[in-house]
């Protein structure tokens, strides 16, 4: 049997390109050009090792615990994700400099509609849903700054209320905020409001992950195990247990 050289290299590319997650293009052309000169200074063609040696950058290992959880989280965005069908997979990466990644797509058909957008909540939710499921308790992973799930979800579910004409409240207006903090602190009724859209998304990704806890306990044993899954591998690992 004929096998392609672009056969035998896309799995290689694709498991670098999955561990490089996270990374900016100056990070990756510096630690190309690194392994290289290793590789020309002992005289040998460049490895795979080489590459993913400078992608960890010398990262001291994740203490057990804390790589569950964070293979427990991400495998729980992927699942709810790929349930509530919102788009692709690319890839989920567990070693990183700031922890768990994942690389997520989203399709624009319907991403205007309050069905999308509460689909949308239950994803963010998702990893902290998994981590109750799972853990049986939660961490700070959810939050902590201003790019994290739970102030995405918060500003998502705030503009729901303010702007995007899906209110409890007076629906009809657009109201836009620029300090969502002092909004919500002032407002006792509106942060009742956007709590409970959380609360309720919360309910919804952690119903999808009991329904799908299979899928979800050998996602998260894949994850530990390798550290980084390419969209197709979590792709493959969620479809072939749901068929059954």
């Amino acid at each position: 049997m004929e096998t392609s050289t672009n056969s035998v290299r896309n799995p290689i590319l694709k498991r670098l390109a999955t561990r490089a997650m996270g990374l900016t293009g100056a990070d990756i052309e510096r630690i190309v050009r690194q392994a290289r000169l290793k590789a020309r200074r002992e005289k040998r063609p460049l490895r795979f090792e080489d590459l993913e040696a400078g992608i960890r950058m010398d990262r001291p290992a994740v203490p057990y615990d804390v790589r569950w959880r964070f293979a427990v989280h991400e495998a729980g965005h992927a699942i709810v994700h790929h349930v509530l069908k919102l788009g692709p997979i690319h890839g989920i990466n567990i070693d990183t400099a700031n922890g768990g990644y994942s690389q997520l797509g989203f399709t624009a058909s319907g991403s205007d509609t309050l069905g999308y957008i509460e689909d949308m909540l239950a994803m963010l939710m998702a990893g902290r849903a998994a981590e109750q499921i799972v853990v049986g308790s939660v961490s700070s992973g959810s939050g902590g700054s201003d790019d994290s799930d739970l102030a995405r979800a918060t500003k998502l579910a705030l503009a729901m209320e303010r702007t995007l004409g899906f209110a409890a409240v007076h629906p009809l207006l657009y109201r836009h905020d620029r300090d969502q903090a002092s909004v919500l602190d002032g407002n006792p009724d509106l942060a009742a409001r956007v709590h409970a859209r959380l609360e309720t998304a919360l309910a919804k990704a952690q119903e999808i992950l009991q329904q799908n806890r299979g899928a979800l306990d050998l996602l998260v044993e894949e994850l530990f195990d390798m550290q980084s899954l390419s969209g197709d591998e979590v792709s493959s690992i969620i479809t072939n247990l749901q068929s059954f």
